[in-house]
């Protein structure tokens, strides 16, 4: 039984008259508060809800996990999309000081990185550089908090190519702004919880026009890895109630790094003549 592909609430739900007295009491909690039990253990969830530890991991295997970190696990996916602000920041009710936060936010960054590193597809990862290279046109599609990732994303590609273009909120329409995407186009979709309505939006309309769509966001089960080709999987778990985009801004750089290595000499021109006119203009301050 896949449990990644169902939502666990409606899983609870449907297996509560089968669960032992015991497991319903976990149940019950979980339903009730599982923002919390998401980082509980299997021995402070049983002491919370009054049953053993061994009772905890036997309602895991209830739902169908093959162990409780399993079905904690898939608790924390759950939050990540059905937290409001509201409840995330009563989440951060534990980082005590200004140090204690710090050290808890980068040390949550890295690992985001790391579990990146460790479970990305270096084939997609290059076939995704491959369909950049070849696209008529780039759309670069990423909404509310995604917007820096894909502000950044465009104007460094921009740098490099001469057929990219940024959606974003402002005078026209978003959907005005991509109408005319053709089967020989590239969409880039970038998309965190909380998920953008408008984004899965955009790149469905751009998916039924034919072109290509490839998504950076942090699970296959996202909206818009539905839609996508390729999806690269980047890991985004939430030290408090913001966001972390860093391991995807991190990836984000490889992708320009990788582009501009094979564009080397067409980059090392452009810059060349750049930096004349930078002096000339003085965009940069002199040391």
């Amino acid at each position: 039984m896949d449990n990644e592909n169902k939502d666990l609430i409606v899983l609870i739900k449907q297996s509560f008259p089968k669960l032992s007295k015991g497991q319903k009491l976990i149940a019950q909690f979980i339903l009730s508060n599982y923002d919390k039990a998401a980082f509980m253990t299997a021995a402070k969830l049983g002491r919370m809800v009054g049953v053993s530890e061994s009772t905890v991991v036997r309602f895991a295997n209830a739902l169908g996990f093959d162990g409780y970190p399993r079905l904690q696990k898939s608790l924390q996916e759950l939050i990540k999309t059905k937290l409001t602000t509201v409840q995330r920041v009563e989440m951060a009710t534990d980082y005590s000081d200004d140090f204690n936060i710090l050290n808890k936010v980068l040390k949550s960054d890295i690992e985001n990185i790391k579990g990146t590193l460790e479970d990305l597809n270096p084939k997609v990862f290059e076939e995704v550089i491959d369909d950049i290279k070849t696209a008529k046109r780039i759309y670069i599609v990423g909404l509310r908090s995604s917007t820096a990732i894909a502000e950044y994303l465009g104007f460094y590609l921009n740098l490099i190519l001469d057929n990219v273009v940024v959606v974003s909120y402002g005078i026209s329409d978003v959907f005005e702004q991509i109408v005319k995407v053709t089967k020989d186009d590239l969409v880039i979709g970038i998309s965190f919880p909380r998920y953008s309505t408008k984004t899965h939006e955009l790149l469905d309309f751009a998916s039924k026009k034919g072109a290509k769509v490839v998504s950076l966001t942090d699970s296959h089960l996202a909206p818009i890895a539905s839609l996508s080709s390729r999806t690269l999987i980047i890991k985004s778990n939430m030290a408090s109630f913001v966001d972390s985009l860093v391991a995807p801004l991190s990836l984000v750089n490889a992708l320009i790094v990788a582009i501009g290595m094979r564009e080397k000499d067409k980059i090392k021109r452009y810059f060349d003549e750049l930096e004349s006119v930078w002096k000339e203009y003085k965009i940069y301050e002199e040391k």
